[in-house]
C-alpha cells in the first residue's frame, strides 16, 4: 500500500474534478455523496498505512517523478510515509469524512451545494499534499493550496460583501506569513543545497546548537506558521473567517488547516532544537496568543466567534509545547483538539440550524430539552476542551502542562491560567445556550428542532472520539503506556537527544500535583460559570454599556485598528501619491506629450507631400547635389 500512497490524495482530487465539471448537472445530494465517498476512500487508505507502520513497516519515501533538476539542485515530487504523516492523514481524512457527511444535511438547501463540495474536496487534496510532501517545496504547494481553498470557502456566500472582505483578509494575512516560509526555502537551498527532508535533517545533526543561519531559517519558518495558525500578530483573520459555512469552520479552522503550522514545526523539529532563540520565541508568542485569545473569548457573544478565539488559544498552547521541546505533547493535543473542536463547531452549527440562523448567544437559552442530542454532544465537547478526566483533552493538556513545567515553571503557571480561561468561556457558552429560558423568538415556519441524522451521527462519532481519544496517551502515572509517545518516538529521536543534554526530571509526587492542582481549579471555575450564567443569566445583561477595559478586550485589543493606522492608511496614502503624482503627473504626462509631439510632427511634415511631380524632382536634385557635395569634401 505504501507504494500506492498517491491514491490517498488522488481520491479527493478525482472527487473535486468530477463535481467541478458537472456541478450544474448534478442534482440532489449526488455531489455530497461523491465528495464524502472520496474522502472515505482516502481514510481507508490512511488506515491501511497506519496498520502497516504499526506492524513494523519501515518509513519510506515514494518518488512519483523527477520534478526540478537544475545544476546540483534536485527536487523530486515525492511523498514521505512515516508515523507523523500517517497520523495527520488519519486526522484529515477521518474528521474530514465526518464533516463532509454532516455538510450534506447542513448545506442541502443551499443553492451552492455542488460548488461547496467541490471546494471541500479540493481542500482535502491540498491538505493531504501538505502533510505527505517529502520536501519543503511539495509541502509549500499544499500550504498555498489550502490558503486558496480557505479563501474560496470563507467567501462562499460571495453576495455578502462582508464575507468577501473576510476572505480577502484571510488570504492576505496568510500571504504575509507565507513570504517568511518562501524566504526560508531559499535559505535552506543556500545552506544545504536541497529541500528534501531526509538530506536536510541528516546534515543538521552535525551543526552546533545556536547556529545563526539555522536561527534565521527557523524564525522565517515560524513566520509562516504564525500566519497559517493564527498567532500574534497575524491572528485577526481567523475570527472573521467564521463568515463561511459552519462545516468550513469545523474542517479548515479547527481540525486541519490551522494546525499546518504545528505540523510543519514538528516535522522540522531537528532544525528548531538547534535554535534556542527560536524555541523561546515560539513559546512566548504561543503563550501571549493563548492568553490574548482566551481573554477575548470570555466577552464574545457570537457562538462561532467564541469557538474561533478558543481555537486560537488552543493553538497557542500547542506552540508553547513546541517551544518547550514537547513535540509529542503538541501533536497529541493537535489530535484530540481536532476531535472536540470539530465536534463543538458542528454542534454550534446544529444550534444555528435549529434557530434558523441565529448566532447571538444572548438570544438563546433553555435549548437542552429541545435539541437534546446537540446538547449532550456539546456538553461532552466542553468537558473535553476544559480538560476534565477521563475526556481526551485532559490527557493531552496534562502532557503539555508537564512539558512546560520541565521547560519553565512560569510557562506552566501561565498555561494553567489559559486552561482556566478555557473552562470559563466554554461553560459560559454552554450554560447560556442550553440553560435558563428561551429568549429567541421562534420562527413559526421553522420551529426549534433537532438536526437530521446526517448531522447528529457525525457529531456522535466525534463525541465518542472526544471521550476515548485521549486513551492513546494515558501517562504511566495513571497506569497507562503513553502509546502516542512510543509511536512518535522515532520522529523526534534526534531532537530528543539534543534536548536531553540539559535534562529536567519531575518525580511522581510532583507530577501528581501538577495534574491535580489545575484540575481542582478547573472544577471551581466551572462551578463559578454555572452560578453566573446558569443561575443569574448574566450574559443576557451584557448588552449594557461596556467599560473601556471590556471594550479593549472585545475589540481584540484594537489590533485591527492598529493595523489600519500603521499599515493600511500609510500604504493607501502612498498609493494615492503614486497614482496622483507619479502615474498621472509624470508617467501619463510623458506618454501623452510623446504622443502629442508625434501628432504635431505628422501634421506639419504632411505639407511636404504636395502631389506636384515637379516639386518632388526638385527635392531629388537638391538631395543628389547635397550628397555629392558631402562626398566631395569628405
Amino acid at each position: 500500500m505504501i507504494e500506492k500512497i498517491w491514491l490517498v490524495p488522488l481520491f479527493p482530487l478525482i472527487g473535486f474534478l468530477a463535481i467541478a465539471f458537472n456541478f450544474r448537472r448534478f442534482k440532489g445530494l449526488l455531489s455530497g455523496i461523491i465528495a464524502s465517498s472520496a474522502v472515505f476512500l482516502s481514510f481507508i487508505g490512511s488506515m491501511i498505512l497506519f496498520l502497516q507502520l504499526s506492524a513494523g513497516q519501515e518509513a519510506m519515501t515514494v518518488d512519483l517523478f523527477n520534478w526540478i533538476h537544475f545544476n546540483n539542485l534536485s527536487i523530486p515530487f515525492s511523498f514521505l510515509v512515516d508515523k507523523l504523516s500517517v497520523l495527520m492523514l488519519l486526522i484529515i481524512t477521518g474528521v474530514g469524512f465526518l464533516i463532509h457527511v454532516y455538510s450534506i444535511g447542513y448545506m442541502k438547501e443551499d443553492t451552492g451545494f455542488n460548488r461547496f463540495f467541490a471546494y471541500m474536496n479540493l481542500f482535502i487534496f491540498f491538505m493531504l499534499l501538505l502533510v505527505l510532501g517529502s520536501n519543503y517545496l511539495v509541502m509549500f504547494i499544499g500550504w498555498e493550496g489550502v490558503g486558496l481553498c480557505s479563501y474560496l470557502l470563507i467567501g462562499f456566500w460571495f453576495k455578502n460583501q462582508d464575507f468577501n472582505d473576510a476572505a480577502k483578509k484571510a488570504f492576505i494575512m496568510n500571504r504575509i506569513g507565507d513570504l517568511g516560509f518562501l524566504l526560508a526555502l531559499f535559505m535552506l537551498i543556500l545552506q544545504f543545497g536541497t529541500l528534501n527532508f531526509s538530506d536536510i535533517f541528516s546534515k543538521s545533526q552535525t551543526i552546533l546548537v545556536g547556529n545563526s543561519t539555522i536561527t534565521i531559517i527557523t524564525l522565517l519558518l515560524f513566520a509562516g506558521a504564525v500566519g497559517k495558525s493564527a498567532q500574534i500578530p497575524l491572528f485577526t483573520w481567523l475570527p472573521d473567517a467564521m463568515a463561511g459555512p459552519t462545516p468550513v469552520s469545523a474542517l479548515i479552522h479547527a481540525a486541519t488547516m490551522v494546525t499546518a503550522g504545528i505540523y510543519m514545526i514538528a516535522r522540522s523539529n531537528i532544525l528548531f532544537v538547534l535554535a534556542p532563540v527560536t524555541m523561546w520565541t515560539i513559546s512566548l508568542i504561543g503563550i501571549a496568543t493563548a492568553l490574548l485569545a482566551g481573554s477575548i473569548a470570555i466577552f464574545q457573544t457570537d457562538i462561532k466567534k467564541i469557538l474561533a478565539y478558543s481555537t486560537i488559544s488552543q493553538l497557542g498552547l500547542m506552540f508553547v509545547a513546541l517551544g518547550a521541546g514537547s513535540f509529542t505533547a503538541a501533536m497529541f493535543h493537535l489530535t484530540t483538539h481536532a476531535f472536540f473542536k470539530a465536534l463543538l463547531f458542528l454542534a454550534a452549527g446544529s444550534v444555528i440550524h435549529a434557530l434558523s440562523g441565529e448566532q447571538d448567544i444572548r438570544k438563546m437559552g433553555g435549548l437542552r430539552h429541545k435539541i437534546p442530542v446537540t446538547f449532550w454532544v456539546f456538553f461532552i465537547g466542553s468537558l473535553a476542551i476544559a480538560g476534565v478526566p477521563p475526556f481526551a483533552g485532559f490527557f493531552s493538556k496534562d502532557a503539555i502542562m508537564l512539558g512546560t513545567f520541565e521547560s519553565s515553571p512560569v510557562l506552566w503557571i501561565v498555561s494553567v491560567l489559559v486552561a482556566l480561561m478555557t473552562s470559563f468561556y466554554m461553560f459560559r457558552l454552554l450554560f447560556t445556550v442550553f440553560w435558563g429560558k428561551t429568549v429567541v423568538a421562534e420562527n413559526k415556519h421553522h420551529p426549534v428542532h433537532e438536526s437530521p441524522k446526517s448531522m447528529t451521527i457525525p457529531m456522535m462519532v466525534l463525541a465518542a472520539l472526544s471521550v476515548f481519544g485521549g486513551m492513546i496517551g494515558i501517562p504511566q502515572l495513571l497506569g497507562g503506556s503513553d502509546r502516542i509517545q512510543d509511536y512518535l518516538a522515532p520522529i523526534f529521536a534526534a531532537s530528543s537527544s539534543i534536548l536531553k543534554q540539559h535534562p529536567s526530571e519531575v518525580n511522581v509526587s510532583s507530577e501528581l500535583a501538577l495534574m491535580l492542582v489545575p484540575l481542582i481549579l478547573i472544577f471551581i471555575v466551572i462551578y463559578a460559570a454555572y452560578l453566573l450564567y446558569a443561575k443569574k443569566r448574566l450574559v443576557q445583561l451584557e448588552d449594557k454599556p461596556r467599560s473601556f477595559f471590556e471594550n479593549l478586550i472585545t475589540r481584540k485589543f484594537y489590533f485591527d485598528e492598529l493595523y489600519e493606522v500603521t499599515i493600511q492608511q500609510p500604504i493607501s496614502r502612498l498609493s494615492i501619491f503614486f497614482h496622483d503624482v507619479i502615474e498621472i503627473k509624470m508617467i501619463d504626462k510623458l506618454v501623452n506629450n510623446t504622443g502629442n509631439m508625434i501628432v504635431w510632427a505628422g501634421k506639419n511634415i504632411r505639407y511636404v507631400q504636395t502631389g506636384n511631380v515637379g516639386v518632388y524632382l526638385f527635392f531629388m536634385v537638391v538631395s543628389i547635389i547635397t550628397i555629392l557635395f558631402f562626398n566631395l569634401f569628405n
